[in-house]
C-alpha cells in the first residue's frame, strides 16, 4: 500500500501542525544542546570566540529545551494547548526581531542573520499551520 505524504498530511491539518511543531522542537533543541555544550571547534567555525563565560549561553540553551518542551506540547495536543502554539508564534516572532536587529546594528555575522532567518520562517510556518488547523478545528 503505497501513502501519499503529501495528501495524507494536508488532508489531517492536527497532523501538519504537528509535524511542524516536532520539527521545531528538534531544531530548539538541538540548539539549546549546543548552546549548552559549545563545542570550541563549532563556535569558531560559526565565527564566535570559544572563550567566554559559560554562564549566558548556558542559560540561554536551558531556555531553547524548555521551548522545545512547549512546541512537543502543542504538537501532541494542539487543542488542550492552543495557547502554547500562540506563545511559540510569539517566541519566534521576537526571535526574529531580536535577531535581526542585532545583526544589523550590533555586530554582523552570517550565522546571526541566518538563525534570524530561520526563526522568522518557522514562525510563519507554525502560524500558517495552526491557521490551517484552525480551520478545520472548532476551538
Amino acid at each position: 500500500m503505497k501513502i501519499n505524504l503529501k495528501q495524507y498530511v494536508l488532508k489531517q491539518p492536527d497532523k501538519l501542525l504537528s509535524a511542524v511543531l516536532y520539527l521545531v522542537a528538534l531544531h530548539s533543541f538541538l540548539t539549546g544542546l549546543a548552546l549548552v555544550v559549545q563545542p570550541a571547534w563549532s563556535m569558531e567555525l560559526v565565527g564566535f570566540s570559544p572563550i567566554c563565560e559559560r554562564f549566558f549561553p548556558t542559560q540561554g540553551g536551558v531556555f531553547h529545551i524548555v521551548m522545545a518542551v512547549a512546541y512537543i506540547m502543542g504538537a501532541v495536543n494542539a487543542k488542550k494547548c492552543h495557547y502554547v502554539i500562540v506563545f511559540a508564534i510569539i517566541v519566534k516572532s521576537a526571535a526574529t526581531l531580536f535577531l535581526l536587529a542585532y545583526c544589523f546594528t550590533v555586530e554582523f555575522k552570517w550565522i546571526i542573520l541566518l538563525f534570524g532567518i530561520g526563526d522568522g520562517l518557522m514562525g510563519v510556518m507554525i502560524f500558517l499551520s495552526f491557521q490551517y488547523y484552525l480551520h478545520f478545528s472548532s476551538i
